[in-house]
């Protein structure tokens, strides 16, 4: 059972972002098999700040997940990361590099866009891909791509002077779980969009530390849930889930470090909360302005749906009704294996 709520804000319409139309577009997922050296004239000045134009180039449809609204991935330093592409015209005439999210300066040596996997940055943070032709670049911002830092980095209940406490992995071993790594979020970065509902801001942990960076463990496949989850609620409502109007949500808790999750009443000892597959959210399913129990039940039975739809990801889900809280929530996780419960 989880119980981690904050105060929850009253329903709030969401626009839908709008997505970049490409038209007549060819297709740049291709293997790749290896890299070759950049031009000459992109290595001259690696680093500088070049020209921004008018490339014609944007992630393609499945780049965003099974919901469409997904605008993140997650890759280790320096390993490669899958990130489909539509291209006007011939794709091999295309460096690639990336910039800091809120930057301008290429954070990379460029590289031949040789296909569908691109060779992620060595140092962690958020960062969007700068594509180069010509001394002239375009960087694209319809997906961030978030370098992580490696579990290992850890070094016993901190990271970098942010308390994260410790894994059941870290002290008993065997087939408990410990996240990849940890996405380092800076003040700037908090408001950024990871879905076209939810922001970096939903996941974080509230501990009540102050310090940046801070770091949080998030998994694109509870994103991708959660999206599909939002997209059920509307058809079972009859809402066109193109138009501009969107349901309103509250996440009361992302992700929890383990230092906290032991102080928040009614958890479970090894939540999922903590490997970063797991939210708390109300959601107006019913569009009447209020979070109550019916919409709870509405969003339970979503799931459902969305989990026979997509096996890929089952997952846990708890159904907090009691008076016991002020708002009735939906714990939903995607930790592969199905789990029910009731609070």
């Amino acid at each position: 059972m989880d119980d981690d709520r904050r105060t929850a804000r009253p329903p709030v319409r969401h626009p839908r972002a709008g997505w970049l139309t490409v038209a007549a577009f060819v297709s740049a997922a291709i293997a790749v098999i290896g890299f070759q050296h950049p031009a000459k004239s992109l290595l001259k000045k690696p680093f500088e700040k070049l020209a921004v134009a008018q490339i014609d180039i944007a992630p393609s449809a499945d780049a965003f997940g099974t919901s469409g609204e997904v605008k993140l991935r997650v890759v280790l330093p320096g390993e490669r990361v899958e990130y489909p592409l539509e291209v006007e015209g011939d794709p091999s005439k295309l460096a690639y590099s990336w910039v800091r999210t809120g930057g301008d300066s290429l954070a990379s040596v460029p590289l031949p866009l040789s296909g569908a996997e691109l060779v992620a940055p060595e140092a962690p943070g958020m960062y969007h891909l700068a594509l180069l032709r010509d001394g002239e670049r375009h960087v694209v911002n319809e997906m961030t791509v978030a370098v992580l830092v490696p579990f290992a980095e850890k070094l016993g209940a901190t990271l970098n002077g942010y308390k994260i406490g410790t894994y059941l992995a870290e002290r008993l071993g065997g087939k408990h779980d410990a996240p990849e790594g940890f996405i380092e979020v800076g003040p700037k970065d908090v408001d950024l969009q990871v879905t076209t509902h939810l922001r970096v801001s939903d996941f974080l942990t509230h501990d009540g530390q102050s310090s940046w960076p801070r770091y949080v463990a998030l998994e694109p496949k509870l994103l991708d849930k959660l999206e599909l989850v939002i997209s059920q609620v509307r058809r079972m409502q009859g809402r066109d889930t193109a138009d501009a109007e969107s349901v309103a949500l509250d996440v009361h808790s992302g992700f929890r470090t383990p230092s906290h999750n032991v102080s928040v009443k009614r958890s479970a000892r090894d939540s999922r909360h903590q490997y970063g597959d797991a939210a708390d959210v109300a959601i107006d399913a019913n569009f009447d302005g209020r979070y109550t129990a019916a919409d709870s039940r509405l969003v339970a039975l979503a799931v459902e749906m969305v989990e026979q739809d997509h096996p890929e990801l089952r997952g846990g889900m708890g159904v907090y009704t009691s008076r016991r809280y002020s708002t009735p929530y939906v714990h939903i996780d995607a930790r592969g294996k199905r789990a029910r419960w009731r609070g």
